[in-house]
């Protein structure tokens, strides 16, 4: 049973957004707010404040996440590196339900892991099927970034991150073909803050990922819907 419940609500972009990490900019004010607050009783008493904004136009999606932690590290610094073991946020997004969904990990220095995932099942590889997304293709998903990697010595004290980017809807027709007209799709996907190797280690959703901790779920996703 998946969270068809639960629908987060993608609004056109008024304006491309600034990709400078701005939350209260005046493009991003009309963005709805997804809290992500659900967090797994495997982490620690850290539940760092977590939220993000979705927006689209013609060309792609855009998001922005702002994260009010502590107990920071970075160390990934390279293109699909280790990001989920840093201070990262994620989100995962299937635009049919008959074909796979993308994982885009990015860690508060602004790197990313991405790969294109049609089978989940955990195998010595990563998966029963899936792709890394080749870089080239990475490349295309233009990114702000508040920090800077590598963060070698955690940061304990409290720090506020954000990190900002663009998606164009070509990435994901390398895949999984022509998208069609958006207004009106609805999506699946999720939200997540997670920091795996943190002093304080945590994993955090925006829709319930079932019993298991375990964000590669495809049939827990929830909605998003584009507004028409």
């Amino acid at each position: 049973m998946g969270n068809g419940e639960r629908t987060y609500r993608i609004r056109r972009a008024m304006a491309r957004p600034g990709l400078d990490g701005d939350w209260d900019s005046e493009v991003w004010s009309h963005a709805d707010t997804a809290h992500i607050n659900l967090f797994r009783p495997e982490g620690s008493n850290h539940h760092p404040d977590t939220r993000v904004k979705v927006l689209y136009d013609d060309e792609g999606l855009y998001l922005i996440f702002r994260v009010y932690d502590q107990f920071v590290r970075c160390l990934a610094t390279e293109y699909q590196g280790r990001v989920y073991e840093d201070a990262c946020v994620e989100f995962f997004v299937q635009p049919r339900r008959e074909a796979g969904y993308f994982n885009f990990e990015m860690n508060c220095g602004g790197v990313l892991l991405l790969k294109y995932i049609e089978d989940a099942r955990r195998t010595d590889a990563g998966f029963e099927k899936f792709v890394n997304v080749p870089s080239e293709l990475g490349a295309e998903v233009v990114a702000f970034h508040s920090l800077n990697a590598p963060i070698e010595e955690e940061i304990a004290d409290p720090v506020e991150w954000r990190v900002e980017y663009a998606i164009p809807f070509s990435l994901f027709e390398h895949y999984v073909g022509p998208l069609g007209d958006i207004p009106g799709q609805t999506w699946r996907g999720n939200f997540y803050k997670c920091a795996d190797c943190s002093s304080h280690p945590h994993w955090a959703s925006w829709a319930p990922i079932g019993r298991e901790l375990n964000f590669h779920v495809p049939a827990h996703f929830a909605q998003l819907r584009f507004e028409g």
